[in-house]
């Protein structure tokens, strides 16, 4: 996993405790465990298919078509 031994994350855990102080380090564990959540879940989610090209991209190649002979 990178590479990180203890040495390492308490390294780290230091820095971020003088970064963002004693105060506001729970809420910013807190915070990055729901994006990490979040983002572990938008990755599981099946994205939805396509079904050709949408409408607008319709008006859009009509608009380019129009131009292009004018």
């Amino acid at each position: 996993m990178l590479g990180l031994g203890m040495p390492e994350l308490v390294v780290i855990l230091v820095i971020a405790l003088l970064v963002f102080g004693a105060g506001k380090l729970p809420q910013v564990g807190s915070s990055v465990g729901k994006a990490m959540r979040e983002f572990k879940g938008a990755l599981e989610e099946k994205p939805p298919e396509k079904s050709g090209a949408s409408a607008e991209d319709e008006d859009k190649e009509k608009e380019e078509e129009k131009d292009s002979k004018a």
